[in-house]
Protein backbone atom coordinates (compact mmCIF):
# COMPACT_ATOMS: atom_id res chain seq x y z
CA UNK A 1 0.00 0.00 0.00
CA UNK A 2 0.99 3.58 -0.67
CA UNK A 3 -0.28 6.54 1.32
CA UNK A 4 -0.41 9.98 -0.27
CA UNK A 5 -0.89 13.31 1.48
CA UNK A 6 -1.46 16.47 -0.55
CA UNK A 7 -0.90 19.97 0.76
CA UNK A 8 -0.51 23.51 -0.47
CA UNK A 9 -3.99 24.31 -1.69
CA UNK A 10 -5.83 27.49 -0.79
CA UNK A 11 -7.42 30.69 -2.01
CA UNK A 12 -5.49 32.86 -4.44
CA UNK A 13 -6.31 35.79 -6.69
CA UNK A 14 -6.17 35.46 -10.48
CA UNK A 15 -2.58 35.76 -11.65
CA UNK A 16 -1.26 34.39 -8.38
CA UNK A 17 0.75 31.27 -7.63
CA UNK A 18 0.49 28.18 -5.47
CA UNK A 19 2.71 25.14 -5.01
CA UNK A 20 1.10 21.81 -4.28
CA UNK A 21 2.95 18.93 -2.65
CA UNK A 22 2.18 15.22 -2.58
CA UNK A 23 4.13 13.19 -0.04
CA UNK A 24 4.22 9.43 -0.49
CA UNK A 25 4.85 6.81 2.18
CA UNK A 26 4.48 3.08 2.53
CA UNK A 27 5.47 0.68 -0.24
CA UNK A 28 6.89 3.42 -2.41
CA UNK A 29 9.44 1.37 -4.28
CA UNK A 30 8.72 0.68 -7.94
CA UNK A 31 6.58 3.79 -8.31
CA UNK A 32 6.69 4.70 -11.98
CA UNK A 33 4.32 7.49 -12.87
CA UNK A 34 3.18 10.30 -10.60
CA UNK A 35 0.24 12.38 -11.78
CA UNK A 36 -1.79 15.40 -10.76
CA UNK A 37 -5.50 15.38 -11.56
CA UNK A 38 -8.17 17.94 -10.82
CA UNK A 39 -11.93 17.95 -10.59
CA UNK A 40 -13.99 21.09 -10.81
CA UNK A 41 -17.60 21.21 -9.57
CA UNK A 42 -19.92 19.48 -12.00
CA UNK A 43 -17.05 18.28 -14.19
CA UNK A 44 -15.19 15.03 -14.64
CA UNK A 45 -11.77 14.49 -13.13
CA UNK A 46 -9.08 15.45 -15.63
CA UNK A 47 -5.35 14.87 -15.91
CA UNK A 48 -3.32 18.00 -15.28
CA UNK A 49 0.30 16.83 -15.43
CA UNK A 50 2.37 13.71 -15.04
CA UNK A 51 6.00 12.78 -14.53
CA UNK A 52 7.48 9.34 -14.94
CA UNK A 53 10.52 7.62 -13.49
CA UNK A 54 12.73 9.09 -16.21
CA UNK A 55 11.46 12.60 -15.40
CA UNK A 56 9.57 12.80 -18.66
CA UNK A 57 6.65 15.17 -18.20
CA UNK A 58 3.31 15.75 -19.87
CA UNK A 59 0.81 18.57 -19.40
CA UNK A 60 -2.74 19.14 -20.47
CA UNK A 61 -2.92 22.02 -22.94
CA UNK A 62 -4.80 24.25 -20.52
CA UNK A 63 -1.84 24.49 -18.13
CA UNK A 64 1.16 24.35 -20.46
CA UNK A 65 3.56 27.18 -19.77
CA UNK A 66 1.94 27.96 -16.42
CA UNK A 67 2.29 24.78 -14.35
CA UNK A 68 5.44 22.77 -13.63
CA UNK A 69 5.47 19.25 -12.25
CA UNK A 70 8.52 17.89 -10.45
CA UNK A 71 9.51 15.13 -8.07
CA UNK A 72 12.09 14.76 -5.32
CA UNK A 73 12.84 11.06 -5.03
CA UNK A 74 14.89 11.55 -1.87
CA UNK A 75 11.83 13.02 -0.15
CA UNK A 76 9.31 10.79 -1.94
CA UNK A 77 7.43 13.93 -2.84
CA UNK A 78 5.87 15.32 -5.99
CA UNK A 79 5.18 18.99 -6.59
CA UNK A 80 3.01 21.12 -8.82
CA UNK A 81 4.09 24.74 -9.18
CA UNK A 82 1.13 26.69 -10.46
CA UNK A 83 1.71 30.21 -11.81
CA UNK A 84 -0.55 32.71 -13.55
CA UNK A 85 -3.57 31.02 -12.03
CA UNK A 86 -6.95 31.55 -13.64
CA UNK A 87 -10.47 31.28 -12.27
CA UNK A 88 -10.95 28.16 -14.36
CA UNK A 89 -8.13 26.45 -12.46
CA UNK A 90 -10.43 26.25 -9.45
CA UNK A 91 -10.83 22.59 -8.52
CA UNK A 92 -9.91 19.88 -6.07
CA UNK A 93 -6.45 18.67 -7.02
CA UNK A 94 -5.56 15.01 -6.48
CA UNK A 95 -2.25 13.22 -6.74
CA UNK A 96 -1.98 9.71 -8.06
CA UNK A 97 0.93 7.29 -8.17
CA UNK A 98 1.11 4.14 -10.24
CA UNK A 99 3.56 1.29 -10.21
CA UNK A 100 3.94 -2.42 -9.68
CA UNK A 101 1.57 -2.41 -6.67
CA UNK A 102 -1.22 -0.61 -8.48
CA UNK A 103 -2.66 2.89 -8.49
CA UNK A 104 -3.15 5.02 -5.40
CA UNK A 105 -4.89 8.35 -4.76
CA UNK A 106 -4.51 11.14 -2.26
CA UNK A 107 -7.44 12.78 -0.51
CA UNK A 108 -7.32 15.97 -2.58
CA UNK A 109 -6.59 19.59 -1.84
CA UNK A 110 -8.84 22.51 -2.77
CA UNK A 111 -7.52 25.26 -5.01
CA UNK A 112 -9.75 28.30 -5.39
CA UNK A 113 -8.84 31.15 -7.73
CA UNK A 114 -11.05 34.14 -7.11
CA UNK A 115 -10.86 37.89 -6.76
Amino acid sequence: QVQLVESGGGLVQPGGSLKLSCAASGSIFNINTMTWYRQAPGKERELVALINSRDITHYTNAVKGRFTISRDNAKNTMYLQMNSLKVEDTAVYYCNVAGSLGSFWGQGTQVTVSS
